[in-house]
């Protein structure tokens, strides 16, 4: 079952937690040692951040898939480190990941450093809300390079009350022009809802080719005998520009359209436990600049995904991180495993 590991950073204590939880992530993820420093020294980095600018925050650290989706689901992995923080935000960002630029009296190399060490990195941050920073380090090549069919994916997992593993599980697949998004929710949490997931992710991997409806009957069948668990499946197919989405459970879809989001409904049913006799993919259109979002039900179901100018071309995972982040606080904290995956197109050349 896959370890996530969510890290509190409230005071200078947690940094050495920060550093053991990216070296054991990068063990579970087969980097070698020199890459495993350098994710090191970059969580190091966005956690002394977190103290330093924003009073403290949270680091989520998961071995990932890569951002561009390939064939047949490769094992190629990378460790992604999320910095989460409801600080003053930062009102210049391109300026702050210049080396040199400080607001509190250091080097002002942190976010320079990670983007130096990091296969891909990106800052969003929204002045008086709070900043979210994303480091994926992998083998050192080139982790971001878009899919031929231009399409990327990415997501976080914040398993519940700081366990070590998530019963919700995300994946994307590439097959041909075609890209598969899937979340899945274990029932309830803990590690039988981890082993049900993380069932349905290497099910996906032998089913990717298939239109949505039928991968979840292939997903049904290799779930059997476990907890089951809620499964959205969204499938991009580039040369057509379609867009196929079919769910089971309380898994939430959603797609921006013309200026909105748009709600994808799931049929009601638990994967290997109760499947409808029949099941139909949703059609859509794909193309432009349309964004699938997904969540697990550890966000609210009604609560319509942020729609900033800045945030939906952004990396997928930031803007699952942002939406995750936004949906909670100290106050509120999350009720259950709670994950956020996005699909949205690669971005072109020029922009």
């Amino acid at each position: 079952m896959p370890r996530v590991w969510d890290v509190p950073v409230h005071d200078s204590t947690r940094l050495r937690d920060a550093r053991l939880a990216v070296e054991e992530a990068a063990d579970a993820g087969g980097l070698d040692e020199a890459r495993t420093a350098a994710a090191a020294l970059v969580a190091t980095e966005l956690a002394t951040n977190l103290l330093k600018h924003a009073d403290g925050g949270r680091l989520l650290i998961d071995v990932v898939p890569p951002p561009a989706p390939v064939e047949g689901g490769d094992r190629t992995r990378f460790v992604q480190i999320a910095a989460l923080d409801h600080g003053p935000g930062i009102a210049d960002v391109p300026s702050a990941l210049d080396d040199g630029f400080t607001t509190a009296r250091s080097l002002g190399a942190g976010l320079g450093t990670c983007r130096r060490l990091a296969d891909t990195f990106a800052v969003h941050s929204t002045p008086g809300r709070g900043t979210v920073a994303l480091a994926r380090v992998g083998t050192g090549t080139a982790a971001a390079a878009p899919t031929a069919c231009g399409v990327r994916a990415g997501g976080v997992n914040l398993p519940y009350a700081g366990a070590a593993h998530s019963g919700d599980a995300w994946t994307s697949v590439g097959s041909g022009d075609r890209v598969t998004l899937m979340l899945a929710d274990g029932l309830g949490h803990g590690p039988q809802a981890a082993h049900a997931s993380s069932a349905a992710v290497e099910a996906l991997r032998q089913s990717a080719h298939l239109p949505p409806a039928e991968s979840l009957g292939r997903l049904d069948t290799a779930l059997r005998g476990t907890r089951g668990a809620a499964v959205a499946v969204a499938q991009v197919d580039t040369a057509a520009g379609t867009l196929r989405f079919a769910g089971l459970g309380n898994a939430s879809a959603w797609l921006w359209e013309d200026g909105a989001w748009h709600c994808l409904l799931s049929r009601p049913g638990i994967v290997g436990v109760h499947r409808p006799r029949t099941l139909t993919d949703q059609l859509r259109r794909w193309g432009g600049d349309r964004v699938l979002l997904l969540h697990s039900d550890g966000l609210p179901g009604r609560r319509t995904p942020p729609s900033a100018p800045d945030l939906l071309p952004a990396d997928p995972a930031v803007m699952a991180a942002v939406t995750l982040r936004d949906s909670g606080s100290a106050a509120r904290p999350p009720r259950d495993d709670t994950t956020v995956a996005v699909l949205s197109p690669a971005p072109r050349e020029g922009r």
